[in-house]
């Protein structure tokens, strides 16, 4: 009878309760609690491969099977080695595999290594490394400069078909693909995900730390909270919102003078301009530093933005689902003298702070893309930025800590960065340009980067390319495409399938006449990635309801219609090693010949590059220009804002605008109802339909079944 069995190890050395090895990594606990249900165990050493006290054990092996005789069930437990290249003093993480199991009981069979150690493993000094307890910190950006020199890895961008409203597992696949790659191929490997809003994890969706054996732990520091990246976020969107409802109301209730004394106050007996006032007074043309010079007209010009109060675009935000903020009234009490205006609510993660985040490439960079920020449009039709509301400074020192990725860990010990997560309709839904950097200067020339694409090929990976690779400078070597049984399925006419509803029998029997229709789907994706001229692997995630014929037929017609490679992969159920074989398919395709380019020239009209994306991405017969979309054309174009790339806010579930249109949709026109334009983050984005930019709350929300235990601290119910 036991509690406790094996733990963590160092220098191939596993530590057993009776063990007198010591971990070089101080405060690391020798232990891995398992469940204390256990009646009996019985240890036997089923394979060996090489010798662990070798200074070669990277290469060396141990799988251990544990037989758990239980009351009710038999259990099988394999304890499994994880190398990392990087340090010859590696910490062996085990890996408890637990049947029947929940992603939380599973993320908990697992004590991580200590984040320290890790960061030693992979390359990082102490002193690029700022510690957030014990299995999470941040890297800062100074390591940047330290490894200029060095080569960059192999780039791996993971996407998927159109996906059913259950997703279709590109998060476990990423984490698996990179399981794969480090602990059994035993190459230097790096995971960049997304992070996670709070809104979905209390709502319907869940957590996002990937699932089953392939995941990141631990899943609640993942999912809640982490280091705080979405809450400065939050703060910092809504001081600009304040700003700007502050500055309208002033300039609504003081003249031109008062208003120029307030702005530019008495110090002692003198008035200065602080350097943000400078900026504005040179984007002005107005070359003064004196105030005490200006002209009554070069004062006007100065204290007035005459924002338009039904221009404004920049909305307050939470990190909370919330329906009843989508519309709201602002500045009902008698305070404010009768100055309201329609306003709304945006979920955090849709903030345009959030983008910019994702998408800057250093701490200058994010300064001057916050303060181009355009929050509204003066009577006179001149954008007003954060600039010259005078905020862009204050923004920067609230997002200063958040511009450094955040280091975590999978269930097989291998180093993730979680950073930045935009939405995925609104804005271009990818985890931030910073951390890939790092990562692919840490992994080194034979090394891999996976990140990942959100929603399917035709929105996260066409952005991915088209926003993100053209800022980032980075060429990615491989797209894997994430397909599974179900969703082509449905894609060939089978019936609506329902988040928390069972699905029907269609998608639990084999039906290879549904299946093979379906398939139309993959295909289009396959070669909506070729578009831009990268090697393609499919990975085939496997369900348990899935038949050989079924996996093969998919397999079969992948590789038929262009991919590089088709595999299956078990990885939700095995970690790491049930993708081992999409782990070799992606190392041989990295080395396969590529021709990387962009779906457009930045210099066409706004109306010809949304075309491209509509009738190349989509399958569109054409466009169609509402008057408002129109209208913003003219307005962008005429602003200077013509020449930024296009972010497509479109449903997910579809690759028309059409939830419900399945597989390849022909002969549709794309109705543009609006265009926005994020110029901060660098993008316009066209508006194809409606879409609510704040999820609500469903009748049952995953809150329910949330609670911490008071006495271990642990918390419960998530996943």
């Amino acid at each position: 009878r036991c509690t406790h069995l094996f733990g963590l190890a160092s220098r191939g050395t596993f530590l057993t309760p009776n063990s007198t090895s010591r971990s070089p990594c101080q405060g690391l606990s020798p232990y891995l609690p398992l469940p204390a249900m256990m009646c009996s165990v019985n240890l036997t050493v089923t394979e060996r491969f090489g010798q662990f006290n070798n200074p070669h054990a990277r290469r060396a092996g141990l799988i251990l099977r544990l037989t758990l005789e239980l009351s009710e069930c038999a259990l099988c437990l394999s304890v499994l080695s994880c190398f990392l290249l990087w340090s010859d003093e590696k910490v062996i993480l085990c890996v408890v595999f637990i049947i029947p199991n929940s992603d939380i009981v599973i993320s908990r069979s697992c004590v991580p290594k200590p984040i320290d150690c890790l960061a030693r493993e992979v390359g990082l000094l102490s002193d690029e490394v700022e510690l957030y307890g014990k299995t999470k910190a941040k890297v800062h950006l100074s390591i940047i400069k330290r490894l200029q020199a060095q080569p960059d890895g192999k780039y791996v961008v993971v996407t998927g078909i159109t996906p059913t409203p259950l997703g279709e597992g590109k998060s476990t696949t990423t984490i698996g693909l990179v399981q794969a790659l480090g602990a059994h191929l035993k190459l230097n490997v790096f995971a960049c995900v997304r992070q996670p809003s709070q809104g979905p994890t209390f709502g319907i969706k869940g957590g996002a730390a990937g699932g089953g054996y392939s995941q990141v732990i631990p899943m609640e520091e993942f999912n809640l909270h982490l280091t705080g990246d979405i809450h400065a976020i939050t703060a910092a969107n809504n001081l600009v919102a304040a700003a700007i409802d502050a500055r309208m109301f002033h300039e609504s209730t003081q003249s031109d003078k008062a208003l120029y004394n307030r702005l530019v106050p008495l110090n002692g007996e003198q008035r200065k301009f602080s350097p943000i006032q400078i900026n504005r007074l040179k984007k002005l043309g107005i070359e003064k530093t004196d105030p005490s010079t200006l002209t009554e007209e070069e004062i006007t010009r100065f204290a007035r933005l005459d924002m338009d109060p039904s221009s404004v675009t920049w909305q307050r935000v939470l990190d909370t689902n919330d329906r009843f903020l989508r519309k709201i009234t602002i500045g009902q009490s008698p305070t404010e003298k009768g100055y309201t205006r329609e306003a709304q609510f945006d979920i955090t993660v849709a903030s345009e702070i959030m983008a910019v985040l994702a998408l800057t490439t250093s701490l200058q960079d994010m300064r001057q893309r916050l303060a181009k920020m355009v929050v509204a449009t003066s009577r006179g039709g001149q954008p007003i930025t954060t600039e010259d509301l005078g905020v862009s400074g204050a923004l920067t020192v609230l997002m200063k800590d958040a511009i450094k990725p955040n280091l975590m860990q999978t269930l097989e010990g291998n180093p993730v960065f979680v950073h930045a997560g935009p939405f995925a309709n609104i804005a271009h839904g990818n985890s931030s340009i910073l951390a890939d950097k790092i990562a692919l200067k840490l992994v080194g020339p034979e090394g891999f980067v996976v990140t990942e694409a959100g929603f399917g090929a035709d929105i996260g990976m066409e952005k991915f390319f088209n926003i993100k690779c053209r800022y980032s400078g980075l060429r990615p070597h491989v797209v894997v495409l994430v397909a599974t049984v179900r969703a082509l399925k449905m894609h060939g006419g089978g019936p609506t399938v329902t988040a928390g509803m069972p699905l029907p029998k269609e998608y639990i029997e084999e039906n290879l006449e549904l299946l093979e229709k379906g398939c139309s789907n993959m295909r289009k994706q396959i070669e909506n990635a070729q578009h831009f001229g990268v090697p393609v692997v499919v990975a085939v995630n496997a369900f348990k309801t899935d038949t050989e014929a079924e996996l093969d037929l998919v397999c079969s017609m992948a590789k038929a219609v262009g991919a590089f490679d088709a595999v299956r992969c078990s990885h939700w159920a095995e970690g790491g090693a049930g993708a081992v074989a999409l782990g070799q398919a992606v190392q041989r395709a990295s080395e396969a010949p590529s021709k990387f380019q962009f779906l457009y020239d930045l210099e066409l009209p706004i109306a010809d590059k949304i075309r491209i994306i509509a009738q190349k991405i989509y399958g569109a017969d054409d466009i169609e220009l509402l008057p408002e979309a129109q209208h913003k054309v003219e307005l962008y174009t005429k602003q200077g804002f013509s020449n930024l790339p296009i972010c497509m806010a479109k449903t997910h579930l579809s690759l028309s605008h059409e939830a419900d249109r399945k597989g390849v949709p022909t002969g549709f026109i794309l109705p543009i109802r609006d265009i926005r334009a994020s110029v901060g983050s660098g993008f316009l984005f066209p508006l194809v339909g409606t879409m609510p930019t704040i999820p609500g709350l469903p009748t049952r929300p995953c809150f329910y079944d949330i609670d911490l235990d008071p006495e271990t601290e642990q918390v419960n119910g998530l996943f």
